[in-house]
């Protein structure tokens, strides 16, 4: 049960310090997240995209876990049987550096302890620091199960991971092989292609001349790596490049090394990149390496796993790599080989943890052969058994699937699931087990057990089943699998959303997921990526601790529109800060005029005696409509706006306006009907809220009259027919032109707005006319008009009296005694003056060519959208200052 209510009337001021823990606390205190399996209801299951058990929140983790999170709530509130399941992933590389670095402060390293004690010191520091993340999930509203954390190195998923590996390696489909991988040199660890960080530089591109061996002249070639030429076995030229025809099968001298190597064709070259002749590489180089395979060619490796050049290199061996370029250039140059030098603007590849320069390395490794897996979960996508949102990704995935290479899943590094494969001592056989062998079943050998441990990403491609409980048959994995929903970002759309669709579909026979909805990335307000060395990183547990948890939350999801980053400033935040405090006060407003009444749900609109209140019911029906329809088209930013839109503009700033004379009236039929309404709307927009802000609509839920349970378990609104009302629409957004009309044309002119106004009103419609006797009390309130008359057909219109002229009514508004037309002239053409020089200057600054060369570009952006709203501003003045020269006759 939910705890007792906060004491009533509510307080002035919404205090989310307070608030928050407190009802953090008592979900998780009721259980209420916890996974449902009740028979006949239809089902609902996440998985979250576990966070490394070394991270701390960041905002790409609050966009996407709130995203979650609204989904989820939405469904549970909608009925389903709804599970979430939270966990964090071991993080194979970036776990060990943090406890090797612990290790270096104490002057030790991770050799110093052994592979045994190393293992239970990251166990330690994961029981001390590894819950951190999973804490601040919390704190940010998660309605997780949190009973079913699980973490990708716990017993039963280490067991599915074992299960795995066996029977893939029983099937043929794992396999241990030499093959070209990226490598840390600082690591000593192979690294998937994600967990290389690639950044622009700017390099140097050397031409070498390479001579044939004939000695008929030479062959240049351009290249980044001048120090791996020590390693080459070929050129390489396009086959319909005719510069380079009739030097293929001929052979040339390997510079410095004088090795004779062959000039083959392939149409993996790009003849217009340097001279279009490349050095060709195959153990330092992906697609050398490739290249090398298709055509037969030999692999030297001349860099060890330290990066230092090998006994291969000849004369340069036991070399840094970069004192190997130095060294190399220098004797080509000496040579006569180094024809010139150039810059070079490249992408350079680190390591994502240690930031170290990765080399691509020819080593033995275990793989994966991904080929038949990948087609099958190609083909999932093509059938429309797994969607992707937006749309646009699939032809993304389908070209990665369609170009897939095998997957290295070997990692060497001592955290994380060691392969299970024993090599025997005496005769070499390799077994592997899902048990731990005693010896070796062929000769009875001493077994030694691979060192290696498996790809982080090779468990977590497991997650959406292995985490429900395979390789058992549990009721979780009848009920929960395929999960409905994967959110995640789009930049792991391939290297963990592609690997867990082959997976689940070789080990489940189904895609693991229904929906895969990709959002965006959160850039700062200028649309640049947001980094530490940038200085524009917004931490969102300090806007949390700044402006609230829901604030942060709504405006995630407002800005969250598919297939666009979102450009996320702090006055945002604090804008969306005003909203939550919004609905607090609006809350107050109607509980206070309740009078200690419980009013039930209205009935039908036509049995309804107010205009107002068939209009609220009306635009509460189609919000409703609009907002599930939103949600389920993963629509985030579409839902938040129509929600904000409703409830502050149309709930607040019209209705509760318009009702404020019969919360109090003399009316009692009215008087009761206003309150419904009032109350029905604020019920039920509660409710829609609720999976955007959970704090404050949890909070004014308990503050509603009658026994309530928790809101996160309160039905979510459904649409209501009976008060679809188009003509109580149409008559209100009469109404409304009017009252904003009125209240426009006061603001132009200049009238104070305590000043009560003359209207005279001439109506050109028996609609309009009607509204106006009906609604005239609403129109004095709203535009504090003090009189409103209406004007005869055939009278004549006032002199010295602004109009306005609307759809089907003039209005006027006689000025005399409320503007001195003189004064506000003079006013006007100061500001003009004003405006006109800061407009010249802004201009002559963009005509400067200087400042448009040196600026950077979102400064010369900003200078031309003070341009546009210069020229904008000058624009409405001089039609403001027209119409009041026209009444100045």
């Amino acid at each position: 049960m939910p705890p007792e209510a906060a004491p009533s009337p509510l307080p002035k001021a919404y205090e989310f310090h307070d608030v928050e823990p407190r009802w953090s606390a008592a979900w998780q205190e009721a259980r209420i997240f916890e996974a449902r399996m009740e028979p006949g209801r239809p089902a609902f299951s996440m998985v979250i995209p576990p966070p490394n058990v070394t991270g701390v929140l960041h905002i790409g983790h609050a966009l996407n876990n709130t995203l979650q999170d609204i989904l989820v709530r939405y469904k549970r509130m909608d009925g389903y049987n709804t599970v979430w399941i939270p966990g964090t992933d071991h993080a194979g590389i970036a776990t060990q550096n943090v406890v090797e670095r612990q290790l270096a402060e104490e002057g030790l390293t991770r050799h110093d302890l052994g592979r045994e004690r190393f293992i239970e010191r990251v166990w330690q520091w994961k029981a001390r620091s590894g819950g951190t993340i999973i804490e601040q999930l919390k704190r940010l509203g998660c309605s997780c199960d949190w009973s079913r954390e699980r973490f990708t190195m716990d017993e039963g998923l280490s067991r599915a991971v074992r299960e795995v590996f066996v029977r893939l390696y029983e099937e043929g489909l794992v396999y241990k092989g030499d093959y070209i991988i990226n490598w840390c040199p600082r690591c000593h660890t192979a690294l998937a292609d994600i967990e290389v960080e690639h950044e622009p530089a700017e390099g140097r591109l050397w031409h070498i001349r390479y001579p044939l061996a004939d000695g008929e002249g030479h062959v240049v070639v351009a290249t980044t790596r001048p120090e791996t030429l020590l390693g080459d076995t070929a050129v390489a030229v396009h086959p319909d490049d005719a510069r380079y025809r009739h030097i293929v099968g001929r052979r040339v001298r390997l510079p410095l090394l004088d090795r004779l190597i062959p000039v083959i064709a392939d149409p993996a070259v790009d003849p217009a990149f340097g001279t279009g002749a490349v050095k060709v590489t195959p153990a330092h180089d992906f697609n050398d390496f490739e290249m090398g395979r298709r055509h037969d060619l030999p692999s030297v490796t001349v860099l060890d796993e330290d990066a230092r050049t090998t006994e291969a290199a000849g004369p340069y061996r036991g070399l840094d790599r970069y004192e190997a370029r130095r060294r190399v250039l220098e004797d080509l140059a000496a040579a006569g080989l180094l024809e010139k030098e150039e810059p070079h603007a490249h992408a350079v590849g680190g390591c994502y943890r240690c930031k170290t320069v990765v080399e691509p390395y020819l080593s033995k490794q275990w793989f994966v052969r991904v080929g038949p897996l990948a087609e099958r979960a190609l083909r999932a996508v093509r059938e429309g058994r797994t969607r992707i949102v937006p749309p646009s990704w699939e032809r993304t995935y389908e070209e990665w699937m369609t170009n897939i290479r095998d997957w290295c899943i070997s990692r060497q590094i001592w955290w994380g699931h060691r392969i299970p494969a024993w090599t025997c001592q005496g005769c070499g056989k390799v077994v592997v087990a899902r048990e731990t062998p005693e010896r070796c079943p062929s000769c009875g050998g001493e077994l030694a057990q691979e060192t290696d441990v498996l790809d982080t990403w090779f468990s977590s491609a497991l997650w959406p089943f292995s985490t429900l409980g395979w390789p058992d048959r549990t009721p979780e994995l009848e009920v929960f699998y395929p999960t409905s929903v994967l959110v995640t970002s789009f930049d792991i759309l391939f290297f963990w959303v592609a690997r867990m669709m082959m997976m689940g579909l070789h080990f489940m026979g189904e895609v693991p997921f229904r929906t895969v909805y990709l959002h965006a990335l959160v850039r700062d307000a200028e649309g640049q990526k947001m980094s530490k060395s940038k200085g524009n990183v917004i931490d969102p547990l300090t806007i949390m601790e700044r402006y609230g948890t829901d604030a942060v939350r709504f405006t995630l999801a407002a800005f969250a529109a598919q297939g666009r980053d979102i450009k996320l400033a702090e006055d945002r935040i604090e804008g969306y800060r005003h909203f939550v405090n919004k609905v607090w006060n609006a809350a107050r407003l109607v509980l206070a005029n309740l009078d200690g009444t419980h009013p039930g749900e209205p009935g039908a609109a036509e049995d309804l005696p107010g205009l107002p209140e068939r209009w609220i019911l009306s635009r509460l029906d189609a919000v409703t409509r609009e907002v599930r329809s939103a949600l389920d088209a993963f629509d985030f930013d579409v839902a938040a706006r129509t929600l904000y839109q409703f409830f502050w503009h149309e709930f607040c700033d019209w209705y509760l306006e318009l009702a404020k004379p019969a919360f109090s009236g003399a009316e009692p039929e009215r008087t009761a009907s206003a309150r419904a309404a009032a109350l029905a709307v604020l019920d039920r927009s509660l409710r829609l809220l609720h999976p955007f802000m959970p704090f404050v609509t949890e909070e004014l839920w308990h503050h509603l009259p009658g026994d309530r349970g928790f809101a996160a378990e309160a039905p979510y609104p459904e649409a209501r027919p009976e008060w679809h009302d188009p003509e109580a629409e149409a008559r209100i957004e009469r109404l409304q032109a009017v009252v904003t009309g009125i209240r426009n044309a006061r603001a132009e002119l200049g009238i104070h707005p305590g000043a009560r106004i003359q209207v005279l009103a001439a109506p050109h419609s028996e609609t309009m006319e009607a509204l106006l006797a009906d609604q005239a009390g609403a129109v004095r309130a709203l535009a504090r008009v003090e009189r409103l008359e209406r004007l005869a057909g055939g009278a004549e219109r006032p002199t010295g009296a602004a109009t306005v002229i609307l759809e089907d009514v003039e209005l006027f508004i006689p000025l005399e005694g409320l503007v001195d037309v003189g004064e506000e002239l003079r006013k006007l053409d100061k500001e003009t003056a004003k405006l006109e020089r800061e407009l010249e200057k802004t201009r002559a600054k963009l005509a400067n060519e200087n400042f448009l060369s040196r600026a950077p570009a979102e400064v010369v952006a900003k200078e031309r959208e003070k341009v546009t709203r210069f020229e904008a501003r000058l624009a409405k003045i001089a039609v403001h200052r027209e119409r009041l020269a026209a009444l100045s006759g």
